[in-house]
């Protein structure tokens, strides 16, 4: 069992950076990949970026690849959404989630866990 909390959200005007965390509970975090998905009203659920249990491979959408970088730090259960230049087109709910596959899926059906989600809100 993995419970996920997200904080670091919050109001920033467009250029701005954010930087989300994740904490995790339970001592098997490290084997799981994980991964950051956001919402806005009245969309899917997207992919934004995942990192394998290690560490070794990262996946981001072409939509934020070279804005923003995910890290992960297995001996503090936690990781990271580093996010800048940000455009009011990332506003939305941004969630975190384990899988329990090594590498990180695109795919919100193959997470097992989530977080409560955190707020991010760019504005023009």
């Amino acid at each position: 069992q993995v419970q996920l909390v997200e904080s670091g959200g919050g109001l920033v005007q467009a250029g701005g950076s954010l930087k989300l965390s994740c904490a995790a509970s339970g001592r098997t975090f490290s084997s799981y990949a994980m991964g950051w998905f956001r919402q806005a009203p009245g969309k899917e659920r997207e992919f934004v970026a995942g990192i394998s249990w290690r560490g070794a491979r990262i996946f981001y959408a072409d939509s934020v690849k070279g804005r923003f970088t995910i890290s992960r730090d297995n001996a503090k259960n936690t990781v990271y959404l580093q996010m800048n230049s940000l455009k009011p087109e990332d506003t939305a709910v941004y969630y975190c989630a384990a899988d329990s596959a090594l590498t990180p899926s695109y795919s919100p059906q193959s997470y097992d866990y989530w977080g409560q989600g955190t707020q991010v809100t760019v504005s023009s």
